[in-house]
């Protein structure tokens, strides 16, 4: 997956390093970055899944993921927060490309300026979307009232819709899962200012506590069976979330690799006689190091975000190869980071360093769904099958 040259990318050169100009004043002042949400919204980036029929850009997801990889590498958690739209609208278009259109109404109000925001993580919630601590309860309409506490909801402070779900226990005998969007206002939505974090700090991803919150009708789309499910939705949720998500933390270690390459040149040794520390052996190993690892991933993510774009038909296996590309690039991305910090020196760890607020930023990437754990039983129960309980 190579990074998209100026004249491909929707974010030109000028842009890019006006994002990144920024992203360390975000994250020193714990602050959204509404300027970077301006200028992307003006040149269409959240209309980028929306057909072009709607109004959007008719982006494919391998091109959306080179997008948020050069995005990524000025301003890491400006991409995590937008990450999040992308990804609702990233399902619609993958449920859309399969035949289903009813979350068609997502890519039409993303493509007439709405901001959706992810609402499903809950603290404790290791069953991730099959299952959950948020109470659903069915209205007489239709309509359903959700209570609960839901975590890392980024984009707070912008976004216009939220994508929930909570546990329906209407039925005892066949509770469900219920999936719905609520609109920014609706009575019952408090946004705690509790995001004051290590890192991806400018992501604003603070705590949202629904006590009743109504989602009408209209805007309840899926109600599943507690457990694993086929839906097309949740195949939606997971492929995007992964894929774009691995391309966020991709640009993270891109950037390293590119400012240690400029540290090597930059640093001299008086131990060498004032020669430029890219002439040390060591030093050259591990600038080297460090691209080799990284090298590995992007033709990665571009290869599954093309299959889910083709409709390649992997079966049983996607959820294995979904989660195993989300830990190589994130785990990749920290090793790379790693070893670039080594290479730039002790004035690295300055507060105001762009590197040390990398380092920050990618251990982030531990804590995204699936993290390793999750990830290790996925692949393992694909090869060895299921442990007998």
């Amino acid at each position: 997956m190579a990074d998209p040259t100026p004249a491909d990318s929707l974010i030109d050169d000028e842009l890019l390093a006006r994002i990144r100009s920024r992203a360390a004043t975000y994250d020193r002042e714990n602050r959204f970055p509404d300027d970077d949400l301006r200028e992307l919204t003006d040149i269409g980036y959240l209309r980028m899944f929306a057909p072009e029929e709607f109004g959007g850009l008719g982006f494919s997801l391998a091109r959306v993921a080179h997008e948020q990889t050069r995005l990524a590498t000025a301003a890491p958690a400006t991409a995590l927060a937008v990450n999040m739209h992308l990804v609702w609208t990233g399902v619609a278009k993958v449920l859309r490309d399969r035949g289903d259109t009813s979350l068609d109404w997502v890519l039409q109000d993303a493509a007439a300026g709405e901001i959706f925001a992810f609402g499903n993580s809950e603290a404790g919630n290791d069953l991730v979307l099959f299952g959950s601590t948020t109470a659903a309860v069915p209205g007489a309409d239709g309509s359903y009232a959700y209570t609960g506490r839901k975590i890392f909801t980024s984009l707070s402070p912008v976004w216009t819709r939220l994508g929930v779900f909570g546990r329906d226990d209407s039925d005892p005998e066949s509770p469900r899962l219920v999936h719905a969007f609520l609109t920014r206002g609706t009575p019952g939505i408090e946004t705690l200012s509790d995001w004051d974090t290590l890192a991806m700090r400018a992501s604003q991803s603070n705590t949202t506590i629904l006590d009743g919150a109504v989602a009408p009708a209209e805007r309840v789309f899926r109600k599943l069976a507690v457990g694993p499910s086929p839906d097309p939705l949740i195949f939606g949720i997971f492929s995007t979330f992964e894929i774009l998500l691995a391309a966020v933390y991709t640009g993270i270690g891109q950037r390293a690799i590119e400012l240690a390459v400029e540290a090597a040149h930059r640093r001299t040794s008086l131990k060498a006689g004032g020669r430029p520390y890219a002439h040390d052996p060591d030093i050259r190993w591990k600038v080297a190091e460090a691209a080799i690892l990284h090298d590995g991933i992007p033709p990665q993510i571009d290869a599954l975000a093309r299959d889910v774009d083709e409709l390649v038909a992997h079966g049983a296996a996607w959820f294995p190869k979904l989660v195993g590309l989300k830990v190589r690039a994130t785990e990749t991305a920290r090793e790379v980071v790693d070893l670039a910090l080594r290479v730039s020196g002790g004035s690295a760890i300055a507060s105001s360093s762009e590197l040390g607020r990398l380092y920050r930023d990618v251990v982030a990437g531990i804590f995204h769904p699936s993290d390793g754990e999750s990830a290790h039983s996925t692949v393992a129960n694909a090869l060895l099958g299921p442990v007998p309980e």
